[in-house]
């Protein structure tokens, strides 16, 4: 139905009336230009006038410092403008997530944060890599049982190599007493070289030390396990050391203390990026009591040496 206004003869289509006054208009301007007679009305004085926009820019000036006038952006510039132009400079939350596995990794390191992100995956759309030197089942077990003679230990089937592992938002590095092998070589080369395109990196336990040895701590501030915390600092001066904290975040990398730490450290960066509501029903769910201080470190004054 078309816009309607009341005029002396009755109701009527406005769109109508200004269709038939426009082709009136254009058909007198054809007649007067045939007869080179001047066009006068309200708006125009001069001799055949040149159409005008229907709608014109809105521009106006700044006046810099050195006293040039420089036009801003006109309105409807800005109005064409896709609505998320604002947005671009933010990072959109991340889909796929990657594990690193070595033999030896500390279980609760891994299985800790994975848990909590299986019930965030029920949610919102996410994907899991489990990301090995091979595809053998990589085992908890270590190297040497001491004197127990324990066989003890699981192990996990990655899904990805450290050749064929598809782009990585999110990398999480667990620690162990597999950090300490001669064999992690090839995880830290791993880390090296996917550091620069992730979105985040949450290292837990001494896998700090792991990220640390790759050279992606330089300058930033980071935390470890407290109970191996002297082998593992003693890994890279280069990064700033934090004795006292659950966990640090420094940007876009995330470090937790000591192994159930890293529990820890993800609720945190699941309420950093999807909200502290969403971090709560997940603890709640898993009947945890999620930590929101990351200062609050009782293992710190635990194995302190006058840190």
């Amino acid at each position: 139905m078309g816009l309607v206004r009341q005029s002396d003869w009755g109701v009527e289509t406005w769109w109508e009336k200004q269709t038939e006054t426009i082709a009136i208009r254009r058909q007198l301007r054809r007649e007067f230009k045939t007869s080179g007679a001047t066009v006068t009305d309200a708006s125009h004085k001069t001799q055949n006038p040149k159409p005008q926009p229907l709608v014109r820019p809105l521009v106006s000036t700044v006046v810099l410092n050195g006293g040039t006038q420089q036009p801003t952006q006109s309105l409807p510039e800005l109005e064409r403008k896709p609505a998320n132009h604002r947005l671009k400079h933010k990072a959109a939350r991340p889909v796929n997530f990657g594990i690193v596995l070595f033999p030896a990794f500390q279980l609760l390191d891994a299985a800790g944060p994975l848990d909590a992100l299986n019930i965030l995956s029920r949610s919102h759309g996410i994907n899991l890599y489990i990301i090995a030197a091979t595809l053998d089942s990589v085992s908890t077990k270590l190297a040497t049982t001491g004197q127990s003679g324990s066989n003890f230990g699981q192990s996990i089937q990655p899904t990805h190599t450290f050749e064929t592992a598809p782009p990585i938002d999110v990398l999480i590095i667990p620690g162990g007493q597999g950090t300490r092998y001669p064999g992690v070589t090839n995880v830290i080369e791993y880390i090296q070289k996917i550091f620069p395109s992730l979105q985040y990196l949450i290292a837990i336990c001494t896998g700090s030390g792991l990220a640390a040895r790759a050279g992606v701590l330089d300058g930033r501030r980071a935390t470890t396990n407290k109970l191996s915390w002297d082998s593992t600092v003693a890994l890279r001066d280069e990064v700033d050391w934090v004795h006292r904290a659950r966990w640090v975040q420094d940007e876009h990398v995330w470090t937790s203390s000591g192994i159930s730490a890293g529990i820890d450290v993800t609720f945190a960066w699941i309420a950093h990026v999807y909200g502290h509501e969403t971090a709560q029903a997940i603890a709640n769910r898993m009947e945890y009591s999620m930590v929101t201080d990351s200062d609050n470190d009782p293992f710190a004054a635990l194995y302190s040496k006058d840190k």
